[in-house]
């Protein structure tokens, strides 16, 4: 289990691994949980006592010295990240995964570069006819524009839990919204606001990936779903089934699989909608590793599908040994 990290995301992060490695099955898992720290540091597990059995030699190459007196990781059939946002979410990871030759559940490099960019991965998706909504990127130097006009929205190209992230009413507020984004990332993304019911589906499978039945999002700590709505106790309501028409959830679970497919992402992903006044559906986001409480949003979606927490996750190791078996038969 891989949980931490550096990103602004790391608390989120821990909140997830431990309630993966609680959910996790005693009976049948080994489990050994690594946490990232904040310098990028690798914790592993604390060294066992004398006489104790220990594994010999490490399977993965750690990129930093570890911290501590620790024990041998030996080998490890499945990694399990729940790394949120850059160093973890966007391909790093899963490139030192990928180079260690172990399977890991989620998405691989270039699924996770990708849904990481907003800016690409709206890019792709206009590519593939999907609907997204309208946007600019600006990187340091450009001045601060909404071609779309007003309210709009500015953020980082590359974060989530709505870090960074600002919804402008009037022009003079631009520049102020558009430097605390500059203070994230090298490139932000100005939008055009979107007015409608906020939708996320969940999305399971690796080559014939199954959408979750949509759940509605209702922040109640603020106006909007920010950071304080996602992760506050209280701070905001899932509605499941989500108040909206069946052709518009029927449309939400169709454009969640185009999307997962369109991005290359195996594993599992969350897609984050606007279902408009007129029933338009469209694709805000993809997360490739979402919030992983039992009570976070994809579980919450895929329980009230006929999936609960325990055998969610058991899926996700066995799609994850599934994928890793599978390409063991390709030729580089």
């Amino acid at each position: 289990m891989l949980m931490g990290g550096r990103s602004s995301e790391r608390d989120v992060s821990l909140m997830s691994g431990r309630s993966v490695v609680e959910g996790l099955d005693a009976a049948r898992y080994d489990v050994r949980e690594i946490e990232i720290g904040g310098d990028g540091r690798w914790r592993l597990p604390p060294a066992r006592a004398q006489g104790e059995l220990a594994a010999e030699g490490e399977s993965l190459p750690l990129p930093v010295a570890a911290v501590g007196d620790v024990e041998p990781l030996g080998e490890v059939d499945v990694v399990f990240p729940v790394l949120h946002g850059p160093f973890g979410e966007d391909g790093t990871v899963q490139g030192l995964l990928e180079l260690a030759d172990v399977a890991y559940v989620g998405a691989g490099v270039t699924a996770s570069a990708l849904a990481m960019d907003k800016d690409l991965f709206k890019s792709v998706l206009r590519d593939k006819g999907i609907p997204v909504a309208r946007s600019i990127a600006l990187r340091p130097g450009d001045a601060p524009a909404a071609p779309f006009g007003f309210p709009c929205v500015v953020k980082p190209a590359r974060l989530g839990s709505s870090v960074g992230i600002s919804i402008v009413g009037s022009e003079p507020d631009l520049p102020a919204a558009v430097e605390l984004a500059f203070a994230h990332d090298e490139k932000i993304l100005v939008e055009e606001f979107l007015d409608g019911v906020e939708v996320e589906c969940s999305v399971l499978g690796n080559l014939e990936p199954i959408a979750s039945v949509p759940g509605e999002i209702v922040p109640l700590a603020s106006d909007w779903y920010d950071y304080e709505a996602k992760y506050a106790d209280g701070g905001m309501e899932l509605v499941v089934p989500a108040r909206i028409s069946a052709e518009a959830a029927s449309r939400v679970q169709e454009l969640a699989v185009a999307a997962f497919v369109a991005t290359d992402c195996e594993g599992m992903a969350r897609v984050d909608f606007f279902v408009r006044p007129d029933g338009e559906v469209v694709v805000n986001e993809l997360n490739t590793i979402p919030g992983f409480t039992a009570t976070s949003v994809y579980a919450k979606l895929f329980e009230e599908s006929g999936l609960p927490y325990p055998e969610l996750l058991d899926r996700l190791v066995e799609l994850a040994l599934e994928r890793y078996e599978r390409r063991a038969s390709l030729r580089y």
